[in-house]
């Protein structure tokens, strides 16, 4: 999240649901929220700095981007515990540094470790894809989008779900062995669960022109507030 902000929420059927713009890549999920809102019953989508912003809506985006970063930003700006505490409660997606953030454990950290949400029962291993220059694109059928298309997943300095720690957590996609740069690799990846009001996914949806998980995550967000 760049500029110290929460990201972009949408405003839907009268609720606001919003993302976190602390760092990352907030404006391409605005944009593909932007894109759904004559079918999806969006009303608005905006951007959330502050804990009265917080305050106000009704589900959120982590976007990914550096999870430590996020994580002290969001701590200097006094908003870490209230963050936790959304999350703990109303809809909320992660991508890629945000499932970092949501995670109870996080492994292969930076040295010292570093602060997170608590909030999704699940042991993350951070950068489990590599660095930058093993960034890649697979193609996925996905039977939680409801079609048989594929989706075109995204995965840039990745990090993969290597345990379930919850029985209430239901897993959605998993990649094909060989992906990976652990052992856990060899039996494919856990890359996207749900959980409750969280959902949580390694890979990078808003770079993509397909909405469909957006449109996932916005259906959900509604049930979850219904």
């Amino acid at each position: 999240m760049s500029r110290v902000r929460l990201e972009p929420a949408p405003l839907l059927a009268g609720r606001e649901l919003r993302e976190r713009a602390l760092q990352g890549a907030f404006i391409e999920h605005i944009h593909a929220l932007n894109a759904l809102r004559n079918t999806e019953h969006i009303s608005e989508v905006i951007e959330v700095r502050t804990k009265a912003e917080l305050d106000r809506i009704d589900a959120l985006i982590i976007p990914g981007g550096e999870s430590t970063s996020i994580a002290l930003i969001a701590e200097r700006c006094g908003i870490l515990d209230d963050l936790r505490a959304f999350a703990r409660t109303k809809p909320t997606w992660g991508t890629c540094a945000g499932l970092i953030l949501l995670a109870k454990t996080a492994i292969h950290t930076k040295k010292g470790g570093q602060k997170l949400l608590d909030a999704l029962p699940v042991t993350v291993s951070r950068n489990q894809f590599g660095r930058q220059v093993d960034s890649f694109t697979i193609k996925l059928a996905s039977p939680c989008l409801g079609d048989e298309v594929p989706f075109d997943y995204v995965f840039i300095r990745a990090p993969a779900i290597v345990s379930i720690d919850d029985p209430e957590v239901e897993p959605l996609v998993q990649l094909p062995p060989g992906h990976g740069q652990t052992e856990a690799s060899e039996h494919g990846l856990l890359v996207a669960v749900k959980y409750r009001n969280i959902l949580g996914t390694s890979f990078h949806p808003e770079l993509t022109n397909d909405t469909r998980w957006h449109q996932y995550f916005v259906r959900m967000a509604l049930a979850v507030s219904d």
